[in-house]
């Protein structure tokens, strides 16, 4: 008995020591935690000041700070622009026909400006109602409420990816679609014989409901034989021959270069095949950006869009967004410098390419604009 008795409290002595080993470990395990916890937050407090350093720096230098970028717009809004937009959501819709009209056949300015009245159309429409009914054939009238129609219909359908957009969204997007294309034909036998714009609207119904690739080029056609060089067109047909939408890669790179090849100096169209390339990127998680945007084909081509920018100067309403996608495909290519000078153009308004496509767009312009920045300033 009495050595079973001294079993049991050794065996007993044993299990209490393995549980204060397992006590004791577990406490150190919760005081290591506690200090790699501490340490992490050191290291990210540190990262954090740090970071806020270099912001201050670039904006000592006279860059925007995060909190007053635009993202709504890829430039300032011209002030003619605002006081029209104005006037037409106090009911002045003879100011925004004057405005629209005052473009005359530079049809790249008169879609200019028919987008952001379509824009404001849509959320109230009732001037572009009373000026339909005071001018039931007006021309400039049926094309901005086409391109009202359209704006409607993809702000149903919202910005999302399809696996993303419910089939309620879907229905009513191919609903409001369909009436957006009657009101696009309305507008093209409305228009003047060399008017493409009417036509370039109905683009973007095209690629919403899907025309074959044969409808399509029909549609192109129409546009081209009116005005082959307008950069919304073009800009407008590389989103119909993604491979997102109705196209694949290969058919909008070859788009995108047939666009480049037809332009002239000054046209932007050479915007296109850098379109093209970052689209590709975007879609294809394999493709790492500090590497293929510095394959030579692409670099040959930021060059080339550079030429382009230069011979159109600030005048072209394009320049912009041709500024925006320079800077960010000059920042991977390293040429920190040259995408310096694209920045300090475009800064403080975002709402454009590629920024616009980043769930944050503020985080991705920022970390391209403030790098570039940095690097630039210390190798001066």
């Amino acid at each position: 008995m009495t050595v079973v008795l001294a079993v049991l409290g050794v065996l007993l002595l044993a299990v209490a020591c393995w549980v204060l080993r397992g006590v004791l470990l577990i406490r150190k395990a919760k005081r290591l935690e506690a200090e790699i916890a501490t340490l992490n937050a050191r290291t990210e407090a540190a990262e954090a000041d740090e970071q806020a350093r270099k912001a201050a720096a670039v904006v000592a230098l006279g860059f925007v700070a995060e909190a007053d970028l635009d993202t709504d717009h890829p430039a300032p809004v011209p002030a003619e622009r605002r006081t029209v937009l104005e006037a037409a959501r106090s009911g002045d819709w003879e100011a925004a026909a004057a405005y629209v009209e005052a473009a005359g056949q530079d049809w790249q300015e008169r879609l200019e400006r028919v987008r952001p009245l379509a824009e404001a159309a849509a959320e109230d429409d009732a001037w572009l109602l009373a000026w339909r009914a005071a001018r039931p054939t007006d021309p400039t009238a049926a094309l901005v409420n086409a391109d009202t129609s359209v704006m409607v219909a993809w702000n149903v359908r919202g910005s999302q990816s399809g696996r993303r957009t419910t089939q309620e969204q879907f229905r009513l997007f191919r609903q409001l679609l369909t009436k957006a294309e009657a009101d696009a034909h309305e507008a093209q036998r409305l228009a003047a014989p060399a008017d493409p714009c009417p036509y370039v609207v109905e683009q973007a119904i095209a690629m919403g409901l899907g025309y074959s690739h044969e409808r399509y080029w029909e549609l192109w056609e129409q546009i081209t034989e009116r005005a082959p060089r307008v950069l919304w067109s073009h800009v407008a047909g590389l989103q119909y021959w993604c491979a997102k939408w109705r196209g694949s890669h290969d058919l909008a790179m070859e788009y995108a270069r047939a666009s480049a090849a037809a332009g002239k100096p000054g046209d932007l169209l050479t915007l296109l095949p850098l379109m093209a390339y970052f689209e590709r990127e975007t879609h294809e998680a394999g493709l790492l950006p500090e590497t293929y945007y510095k394959e030579p084909e692409i670099v040959a081509a930021v060059d080339a869009a550079l030429a382009d920018l230069a011979a159109a100067g600030d005048a072209h309403p394009g320049t912009p967004r041709m500024r925006h996608m320079l800077a960010y495909l000059l920042f991977w290519q390293d040429r920190d410098a040259e995408a310096v000078e694209q920045f300090r153009h475009v800064d403080g308004h975002i709402g454009a390419v590629p920024w616009t496509y980043a769930g944050e767009p503020k985080r991705r312009y920022l970390y391209a604009r403030d790098w570039a920045v940095n690097v630039t300033a210390a190798d001066a």
